[in-house]
């Protein structure tokens, strides 16, 4: 534990936790997990109920508060929170591109990340818990995105440790594979591209314009990533978040400038579409993306780019075949093609490690349907209306199945809810927990 930092209405301590590697062998290899404690300013000796945050993902690491901020302002007037980077993001001992060659092969590399899963987040959680609040401690959850799989996971496995649950940005389905998850997907980004087209008519021609440009001859971008027209269409991930529609229009207003022989991608939008797609940042988000809807008793198959298999059901988003049929061009989500691996430098070297993830066919279960329907755990959760990353049917669904569920459903936010909300979204929560609506 560190000396306390003060930040504007904020207190924070780091910690950081020696854990096992594998759960099932915890006197073998260990890695760190780290976590930032944060308190209000002038409660630090207050008694407070312990929230522990899930960060969405995978591979996504927890904020990182300047002060009283976002949803963390109004978690503060109730909690101490503990903000958890995840094993393998942010200080926790990192996995990516540098450190899992240290691994050795693709081999080694694929089996070190079976253990980066909701499963070992979870039993990470419970060690921490243990050892902060003593073994008969309970504490809240806030669930974001795929933190709210982990939650389900939590109440899975251990959910004497949970005091309430609180999830914003959709429930898993339980039973739902990698195939189910894009094949309803994929609809959904129609719909999301349609209201798109419509908030911006002009966009379409933009967007035909640059698509044809990259059908002809790819791009390079400032990393010696390559942009192709497939992977130009993965900026519909923006699509998903409240102010996404607007960053992603503004983007192609400066999509050309006037060079030696003529029209060009300018380095402007080049850098700007390379901000939204590398994933230097966070490789993990691409590396186990379809693994977290693996569970053998789901689907013996494994994942199998679930993604790429499952747009061929969908030619609409066929960008070559659009702009031959002068339709507007479709952009994606939230999927992770096998091509990401050949044009971004971070992601590269994880080529090989990735499709021995794909093809992996023995993925342990990570949620206990019977336990889930006997749960005395209170969950309250955000779930939003047509969310682009989680499906309202699947949320829909697992809350009926999931007892002691109240739900929340609105289309007021999209799946970023919690944090542009201004604690609005948390607010209405945890007056649900208290009883007040």
């Amino acid at each position: 534990m560190s000396t306390p930092t003060r930040l504007p209405g904020i207190v924070t301590t780091d910690h950081v936790f020696r854990l096992p590697l594998d759960h099932q062998a915890p006197e073998g290899e260990q890695i760190e997990v780290y976590a930032r404690e944060v308190v209000a300013a002038g409660r630090e000796q207050d008694d407070l109920p312990w929230l522990l945050f899930l960060q969405g993902g995978p591979g996504g690491k927890a904020n990182r508060p300047a002060g009283r901020d976002a949803w963390v302002d109004r978690a503060l007037d109730d909690y101490r929170v503990l903000l958890l980077d995840q094993r393998g993001t942010g200080r926790s001992t990192p996995a990516n591109r540098q450190t899992l060659a240290r691994r050795g092969g693709p081999a080694e590399q694929a089996e070190y990340l079976t253990r980066f899963r909701a499963d070992s987040i979870v039993r990470d959680a419970e060690l921490i818990r243990r050892q902060l609040l003593g073994e008969q401690g309970q504490w809240t959850l806030l669930g974001q995105s795929y933190g709210g799989f982990c939650t389900l996971t939590y109440l899975s496995i251990a959910p004497d440790g949970v005091r309430e649950a609180f999830v914003t940005g959709g429930l898993a389905g339980l039973r739902s594979s990698a195939e189910d998850v894009y094949r309803a997907a994929y609809p959904r980004n129609v719909r999301k591209n349609k209201a798109y087209y419509a908030r911006y008519p002009q966009d379409v021609a933009a967007v035909q314009r640059i698509a044809g440009s990259l059908v002809r001859q790819p791009a390079e971008l400032p990393d010696g990533g390559v942009l192709t027209v497939e992977a130009f269409q993965g900026l519909g991930l923006l699509l998903g978040s409240g102010g996404g529609a607007q960053v992603l229009h503004y983007l192609l207003e400066e999509a050309w400038v006037e060079g030696v022989d003529g029209p060009e991608l300018s380095d402007t939008f080049l850098a700007g579409v390379q901000s939204h797609l590398s994933f230097a940042q966070g490789p993990m988000y691409a590396v186990l993306h379809e693994s977290i809807y693996g569970q053998r008793s789901v689907d013996a198959g494994g994942t199998a780019w679930a993604a790429e298999r499952v747009r061929k059901e969908f030619p609409e988003f066929d960008a070559a075949a659009a702009l031959t049929a002068g339709q507007p061009v479709l952009f994606t989500g939230e999927m992770i093609y096998p091509a990401l691996f050949e044009n971004d430098p971070a992601l590269r070297p994880l080529r090989d490690t990735a499709h021995l993830l794909a093809d992996r066919t023995d993925w342990p279960d990570l949620y206990d349907p019977a336990r889930l329907a006997a749960n005395r755990v209170p969950v309250y959760a955000a779930v939003y209306h047509d969310d682009l990353y989680v499906d309202t049917a699947d949320s829909l669904a697992t809350a009926d199945a999931v007892a002691g569920t109240r739900v929340w459903v609105t289309n007021e936010w999209e799946h970023d809810g919690l944090r542009v909300s201004g604690g609005a979204v948390l607010d209405r929560l945890i007056r649900m927990a208290r009883g007040e609506l």
